[in-house]
């Protein structure tokens, strides 16, 4: 692993350090312990059995047994606090990860699939903090009950000793070869699992729209081709290690061949003896265990660092600018709104030209034009979404670029064409707009929004589950919870993108009273489809191609029967 990624690694280790300690000497004194049979073995062969002292074989037996439940108890102690040590890093991991992403730009959004996103927090995680756990305190442990282990095999013989270390070149070289080229293999692992996670989601999430255009089977066809790469990534990683495996494997057995030819050698000559022997083979066996452990901790860090990477990658993603840095807003806003020769590329395609509108505070201002006009990109920004590169937006003066986000987003309400609801109950949506709302405040909310009728009929009123995106509920009354929502919230900024569109006429009228009691008293910015809606606004603003064509009143715009006067009469056909 490389050692920027495990240095990043060892930062979450920091926090705990008696919960790193108490597992290190709980795997020390492990180690030790394990010095103490193979001894007692030599002792049995060589002195207790020849001369046959009974006295002492009971002692040295229950020696050997007391020895052995030491060390067992030593790594209960040691996977009790490994567990816990785990969870608290898994949790900070995770916690920090999300909170990455949540003070990450929208459109970091843009470009990635939820899917994938998902399997980074959940997966990914995991995979990275096994290394960071379970692979460095079996690391150290490894390496510390190699010297140990090696140490008194050159001491007991060191011409035996040096025949025994004769693989060890030979098993570091498997292992850099081995490791040389395995990152992009891992990392083609994760991807591919990636793309399976993100493809699952989106057919879980769309299932209602599969099921309508009967596309199951060339769905399933999909998904089989994503979970095949899977596969095909896997059976990659496994085809290395399956030569690597047996590879290290014989060069150890190679190892116990040497020391039972040359260590036989040396019994027939007499310089040692059958319970030496002996004691080498079992010293012999702890010798070679740890190093075929660390092979296995060899591949477990691969595969962590390529979960690893991916996860740092989120973590070092450029994050929202200003979010909390920028210029504070002390006091409720007027609501004063200028956009003045604004202009605004998406991944390099023009979408704003120089545009220019101004919102007085109070005032409905209502944009309207075809799809792909920019309307939608004016709210986007408005809610700085997006950050733009020229022209100017101020509110109540002050330059929309410079403002504290947060700030500025707690002042403005905003209600989508698409109400989206949380799989959660009808007083967690609304507590999203106001954290210390009491029940009397949501009703009041859902009251002005004409939904508290349906609300009260609901199984559980307020605790009533709406399911996901709301899908318990219909269009029409997931879209006076999200007018509630934004009364709740009572912002002087209010930002309504095609509220109506998706219901029908009956629908319609009762959210546009709920509107009507929503915009009063605040600024607003009206993206209209039907323009029946606007008519009362106090501007109205055709857009074409990111540009503004016309402005003024519903009257006016009538009667110089341009842009506006035929985007009416398509709308009443």
């Amino acid at each position: 692993m490389a050692v920027k990624t495990l240095s990043r690694l060892l930062q979450y280790l920091k926090k705990y350090p008696l919960l790193a300690i108490g597992q290190l000497v709980c795997a020390i004194l492990m180690t030790l312990a394990l010095v103490i049979f193979p001894g007692i073995v030599k002792e049995v062969i060589n002195q207790v059995v020849p001369e046959k002292e009974w006295d002492r074989l009971l002692p040295l037996t229950l020696m050997a047994l007391g020895s052995f439940f030491i060390r067992e108890i030593l790594n209960a102690s040691r996977i009790l606090l490994n567990n816990v040590f785990e969870q608290k890093i898994i949790f900070d991991i995770r916690s920090d990860l999300y909170a990455k992403l949540q003070r990450l730009p929208v459109n970091w959004f843009d470009t990635r699939r939820t899917g994938d996103i998902m399997s980074r927090v959940m997966e990914d995680v995991t995979a990275m903090e096994q290394i960071v756990i379970d692979g460095i305190e079996q690391g150290l442990v490894a390496i510390l009950q190699v010297l140990i282990i090696g140490g008194v095999l050159f001491y007991v013989n060191p011409e035996i000793g040096a025949w025994a270390a004769v693989p060890i070149p030979f098993l570091l070289l498997s292992a850099w070869l081995y490791s040389h080229s395995a990152r992009d293999r891992y990392r083609a692992q994760r991807e591919a699992s990636g793309d399976m996670n993100a493809l699952l989601h989106d057919n879980i999430a769309g299932i209602r729209q599969l099921k309508s255009y009967t596309a199951e089977v060339s769905e399933h066809a999909r998904f089989n081709e994503a979970s095949n790469g899977v596969r095909q990534a896997t059976l990659k990683v496994m085809r290395y290690w399956a030569t690597y495996s047996p590879s290290t494997s014989f060069l150890q057995m190679c190892g116990y061949s040497l020391v039972l030819g040359f260590g036989g050698y040396a019994v027939m000559k007499g310089e040692l003896d059958n319970g030496e022997f002996v004691q080498y083979f079992l010293y012999l066996s702890l010798f070679y265990e740890p190093i075929g452990r660390l092979h296995q901790l060899n591949q477990m860090a691969l595969s962590a660092r390529a979960a690893a990477d991916r996860v740092f990658e989120v973590l070092d993603s450029k994050e929202e600018p200003r979010l909390d840095t920028g210029a504070p807003i002390l006091d409720r806003l007027s609501g004063e709104i200028e956009i003045k020769d604004l202009q605004f590329s998406y991944q390099n395609e023009p979408i704003l030209k120089k545009l220019s509108l101004i919102a007085k505070a109070g005032e409905t201002i209502a944009l309207v034009g075809p799809t792909g006009a920019g309307k939608s990109t004016i709210v986007n920004l408005l809610c700085g979404f997006y950050p733009y590169k020229e022209g100017s937006i101020t509110i109540d003066g002050k330059e929309l670029n410079e403002l504290n986000l947060r700030d500025l987003r707690s002042q403005i309400g905003y209600v989508t064409q698409e109400a989206f609801l949380f799989n959660g109950s009808v007083r967690d949506n609304l507590l999203l707009a106001k954290r210390d709302a009491s029940d009397d405040d949501i009703w009041k909310a859902l009251a002005a929004a004409s939904a508290h009728t349906f609300v009260e009929q609901l199984p559980e009123q307020l605790d009533s589950v709406v399911g996901e995106r709301g899908v318990k509920l219909s269009g029409g009354e997931k879209q006076r919870l999200s007018i509630a929502r934004a009364l709740l919230k009572n912002p002087p900024i209010l930002l309504l993108d095609e509220a109506t569109a998706s219901v029908d006429n009956q629908t319609e009228k009762v959210i546009q009273k709920a509107l009507e009691k929503l915009m009063h008293g605040r600024t607003c910015i009206v993206i209209a489809h039907r323009l029946t809606t606007i008519q009362s606004a106090d501007q109205i603003y055709v857009l074409q191609k990111g540009a503004v064509v016309e402005a003024g009143t519903h009257h006016d715009l009538l009667e110089k029967n341009g842009a506006y006067s035929l985007l009416n009469q398509k709308n009443k056909s």
